[in-house]
């Protein structure tokens, strides 16, 4: 009898293991299809958003480009002056004349690795196995009282992030990643993320999120894909 039920048991915790792997896998899937599909993101190779900046009670317009693999860019314009941030797989940088800057501030080799997941126009869980993406269930949350999924993703250069799932729209509403803070100091940046619509060409978007511990909010007008980036913009 008591072999039988460490038997029993080794079963069940047999199960059990196998139940939570297949879990992960089935809410990245859902997310997927609530996204559009493997199918359709498949397609994507660039994105160009257009949108309105909020920061510190002014609202100014801003624009994000991306292709995929190869650079991002934001472009915002304040008080007379043009800003920017580029990342490219080999270097990122920032121009904030805006913050008095005279020239552009080149991040280091590690700063710009870190910053490498924002090539990624399919988002950091559709194919994850062929990208060396870890991704785990550690429990349930709550955001803005709805119940979500909290999985930790890490990427294979050991960056890690916790991306929260709605259980309903199975979406991600928002992401958790260790960065600096308005302070200059390490700690949890969470980016919210919502509304999210189909645009023309059928993908789904979130058209608003923040940053900066909230102190920066965007919200997108349009968003459009698979068109032409003149990649020249990724070398200022």
């Amino acid at each position: 009898m008591k072999m039988f039920k460490k038997l029993l048991f080794a079963g069940l915790a047999f199960a059990t293991l196998n139940v939570s792997a297949q879990t992960v896998d089935e809410i990245v899937a859902k997310n997927i299809e609530a996204m559009g599909g493997a199918a359709k993101l498949a397609t994507l190779t660039s994105v160009k958003k257009t949108g309105t900046m909020s920061a510190q009670g002014q609202e100014f317009p801003a624009t994000i480009s991306i292709v995929q693999s190869k650079g991002f860019r934001l472009d915002f314009e304040i008080m007379g002056t043009s800003n920017n941030q580029i990342i490219t797989p080999t270097k990122s940088s920032m121009f904030m004349p805006i913050q008095q800057m005279t020239e552009p501030k080149v991040d280091s080799e590690e700063e710009t690795k870190e910053k490498q997941s924002t090539l990624d126009v399919h988002g950091g869980l559709y194919d994850y196995k062929a990208k060396g993406t870890i991704i785990e269930l550690v429990g349930n949350d709550k955001v803005d009282g709805a119940d979500a999924y909290k999985l930790k993703v890490t990427t294979k250069t050991g960056k890690a992030a916790f991306y929260l799932i709605d259980k309903k729209s199975n979406r991600v509403v928002k992401t958790i990643a260790k960065g600096k803070g308005p302070d200059g100091t390490e700690q949890d940046i969470e980016t919210p993320y919502g509304d999210y619509k189909q645009n023309a060409e059928g993908f789904w978007f979130s058209y608003s999120t923040s940053f900066n511990g909230g102190m920066v909010s965007i919200t997108f007008d349009k968003i459009e894909t698979n068109i032409k980036i003149d990649e020249s913009i990724f070398k200022d």
